[in-house]
């Protein structure tokens, strides 16, 4: 029978149980997992002799064989793979933190699970989680570090199988999200935003989205030397989108410029009232000692909620500009080149939308024929 282990372990405020087990080769204990109870631990412990005994975690006989592997040392390889590959360029600044990052997140999920304990229904049952919790393009993403977490696993020897080869990638074009807001529902997200702790730049980051189509990551990479507000009596402003490397210029909408400029104004006051010295003030979005914004997502929940709109995200404004934009008297063509898209193939999830703005000119139409003497 495998040996397994429980050992106690008595913290300042809590105790808790570790599971170990003996590497049948080194005849090593290596840690499995830490349990807050025992009867927790205790169901483990059996769990993994029952693996271990019935052959699906290999009992190593000589160096080259298989050897039992966790997802955090696999990841580890994996990411010292990307390293190497950023370093002579192979991979992108961009790609290369991406992938980091998400791996991080998949870490801190699956920590010292054994690779051979997470099958197709696992990472399938995880994969439909993160598409409810985030996005598809974000399960999509997550799934392909997933792939090679696994794929690398094989050629360790930690696994025979790759489960992850036979789950598709979900399809981005069948979930897409086309929720927008209509005008009189934005203003009432900026109001519902005054009863929050990000009153003073939540407006802005509204309006950004609303009437410039702004991402995320261009409103958070936005610079105060992108925007001119003296420029042609408007203003104009720079978006560089690191998804696609575009970069696209626009006027100033009234109401996004006098968001910005009253933001503006609260920091340096606030600046000046507590007395701190910022250097370099660089990004829009920052907090008083100049430092960028990671996120906002908290502030947005909230805004959000007081709003009662429900699942929302900051991205679903790109969709709100792009179909105000088309309900405005834009066409398709228009919609593309001022949200920045490759192709029209990528507007075209707003083409229905090009039928309302007919149907209002064939009613005018017909009430122009209708009233012929």
């Amino acid at each position: 029978m495998a040996t397994v282990i429980i050992q106690k372990y008595k913290g300042k405020s809590k105790t808790s149980y570790a599971v170990r087990y003996k590497d049948p080769f080194t005849q090593q204990f290596h840690h499995y997992k830490t349990l807050p109870k025992k009867k927790e631990a205790q169901q483990i412990a059996n769990d993994l002799r029952a693996l271990i005994d019935s052959g699906k975690l290999p009992k190593a006989k000589k160096p080259f064989q298989k050897k039992i592997v966790t997802f955090d040392e696999i990841t580890g390889v994996l990411e010292k793979e990307w390293e190497t590959k950023f370093q002579k360029k192979e991979l992108s600044k961009d790609t290369y933190e991406g992938y980091m990052i998400r791996a991080n997140v998949l870490r801190r999920k699956f920590e010292k699970t054994l690779v051979r304990e997470l099958n197709k229904e696992a990472i399938s049952d995880f994969q439909l989680e993160l598409m409810n919790q985030l996005s598809v393009v974000s399960a999509n993403r997550y799934l392909f570090i997933l792939k090679q977490v696994f794929k690398k696993g094989v050629t360790e020897g930690a696994l025979e199988n790759d489960p992850t080869e036979e789950i598709r990638y979900l399809s981005e074009k069948e979930h897409e999200r086309n929720k927008f807001l209509l005008p009189e529902k934005i203003e009432k997200l900026v109001e519902a935003s005054q009863q929050t702790r990000a009153k003073f730049y939540m407006p802005a980051l509204i309006y950004l989205g609303a009437e410039h189509g702004t991402s995320k990551q261009e409103a958070l990479y936005l610079k105060w030397s992108d925007i001119d507000f003296d420029f042609d009596e408007t203003g104009i402003i720079r978006f560089y989108r690191t998804k696609n490397h575009k970069e696209r210029l626009d006027y100033l909408m009234p109401r996004a410029k006098e968001a910005l400029i009253k933001w503006e104004a609260h920091l340096e006051w606030m600046r000046h009232r507590k007395k701190i010295a910022v250097k370099n003030s660089v990004y829009v979005f920052c907090r008083l000692d100049g430092i960028p914004l990671k996120g906002f997502g908290k502030a947005w929940r909230r805004t959000c909620e007081l709003a009662g709109i429900d699942d929302f995200h900051y991205h679903d404004l790109r969709h709100t500009f792009c179909s105000n934009l088309l309900l405005s008297g834009s066409n398709i063509k228009d919609v593309k080149e001022m949200i920045g898209h490759n192709d029209l193939s990528m507007t075209d999830r707003y083409s229905h939308l090009t039928l309302k703005h007919k149907k209002s000119r064939q009613i005018e139409l017909a009430n122009h024929y209708g009233n012929k003497k």
